[in-house]
């Protein structure tokens, strides 16, 4: 599926958080959101999966109006994996799973064996079966985090969205959440915080100041020390890193 957003504006109070954006994200690409904390990445991501009413614009993923759709419809097509995923009660590592089975069932529908099959085809895509009968609350950041992609994987969505979810989580986990959601072979759009990252598994940049989009494009023309500069007031060098191939960012000093 691919997702189309036509000039979406948004405000907070007085606030105009997102200012005419458009974007696109063509089937089965992993599409970046960059941009300093408070840019309107995260404001954007909620707009399109219906968290927030945006004060005009369109969204489109393939046929569905996103803006005009009930949230249940949206959920069946589009889930979405955030940053903080804290509970003050316990669940289960399956029953949290299988709450991404919700947009699927009407009101009172119990569990069946088919909810239960995907449930636990969505823990070993995340490699966390062994983990079935754990409490939620007992796990560590990394793992709770697979457990909300797998949560989201539950809904059998036809498009992915990542609200940096990454920018708590050790090295380790964040190579192992951008690993898996790189091989789902699906649509994504991720708001993410180091560069380098999005460097290594986006096809392509959306960088976003103040609202509004500054650059696109494929990583190497939109990962530029100039950018960079502009956007996130440091100073850097960009180089071709010879053990990965791919573009190596040094951070020299803030502006």
């Amino acid at each position: 599926m691919e997702l189309n957003v036509h000039h979406f504006s948004v405000s907070l109070g007085k606030a105009d958080i997102v200012r005419d954006i458009s974007l696109h994200v063509g089937e089965k690409r992993f599409v970046g959101l960059l941009g300093p904390n408070g840019c309107g990445k995260s404001t954007l991501l909620k707009s399109i999966y219906k968290v927030i009413k945006p004060n005009s614009g369109q969204a489109y993923l393939d046929g569905t109006d996103l803006v005009k759709s009930s949230p249940k419809t949206v959920a069946q097509l589009m889930s979405v994996v955030g940053q903080f995923n804290e509970l003050s009660f316990d669940f289960t590592v399956r029953e949290m799973v299988l709450l991404g089975r919700t947009p699927h069932k009407k009101l009172l529908d119990p569990d069946n064996a088919e909810d239960y099959r995907i449930v636990d085809d969505a823990l070993r895509q995340v490699d966390l079966t062994a983990y079935a009968d754990r409490s939620y609350l007992s796990l560590s950041g990394g793992e709770k985090q697979r457990v909300i992609l797998a949560r989201a994987l539950a809904q059998q969505p036809q498009f992915l969205i990542l609200d940096e979810p990454t920018n708590h989580l050790d090295v380790k986990y964040q190579l192992q959440i951008l690993n898996i959601v790189k091989s789902l072979n699906t649509g994504v759009l991720a708001a993410l915080h180091d560069l380098a990252l999005a460097a290594k598994y986006c096809d392509y940049l959306y960088m976003v100041k103040k609202g509004k989009i500054v650059a696109e494009g494929v990583p190497h023309d939109v990962l530029t020390k100039e950018t960079i500069a502009e956007v996130f007031e440091v100073e850097c060098e960009i180089y071709d890193n010879p053990v990965t191939g791919g573009l190596g960012i040094a951070y020299l000093t803030a502006k």
